[in-house]
């Protein structure tokens, strides 16, 4: 089955972009980033931004991402995929990610959600972006590592903010 990206989640003043993969059938049931109750996202970008988005609807955590200047965004704009794993992704079309990057004045910062995002994105940004680019622990609950291990290094993102 094909699955498809949602647009990005971006303004001019974005200095930081998240990167997952592609969305996981949660996600794409509900139409939202990170829609499966047990994927961490909104509790470790939460602490990065310092609003608990756990519990804000839907259209106010991603005003409260872009008041923080935070974006989102796939690396792949559609694959093939049985399931919401990212191994068992196929056929995939990579995103434009450098189109993206150009229209945005105020980026300093690209994380990736993961390890298939961080390859699939570094391959697609090359190798002297300009940019920081960070690698994070998956915050998808396949990515079995304690909460506490991942916000160590999602926490870092804040930097990025300053």
């Amino acid at each position: 089955m094909t699955k498809r990206a949602f647009a990005p989640v971006v303004d001019a003043r974005t200095r930081l972009l998240i990167l997952g993969s592609l969305p996981g059938d949660a996600s794409l049931a509900a139409q939202e980033y990170y829609a499966h109750p047990q994927n961490a996202f909104w509790r470790l970008v939460g602490r990065v931004v310092a609003v608990d988005l756990v519990g804000l609807p839907y259209p106010e955590r991603l005003a409260a991402l872009r008041m923080a200047r935070v974006g989102l965004w796939d690396v792949i704009v559609s694959g093939e995929r049985r399931g919401s794993l990212d191994a068992a992704i196929r056929r995939a079309e990579a995103a434009d990610l450098l189109a993206l990057v150009a229209t945005l004045p105020e980026l300093r910062a690209i994380a990736f959600n993961g390890a298939l995002a961080a390859r699939t994105g570094r391959r697609l940004l090359g190798e002297d972006c300009g940019l920081t680019v960070i690698d994070l622990p998956s915050s998808s609950p396949a990515h079995a590592r304690p909460f506490a291990t991942k916000a160590d290094v999602w926490d870092q993102l804040s930097i990025t903010l300053r």
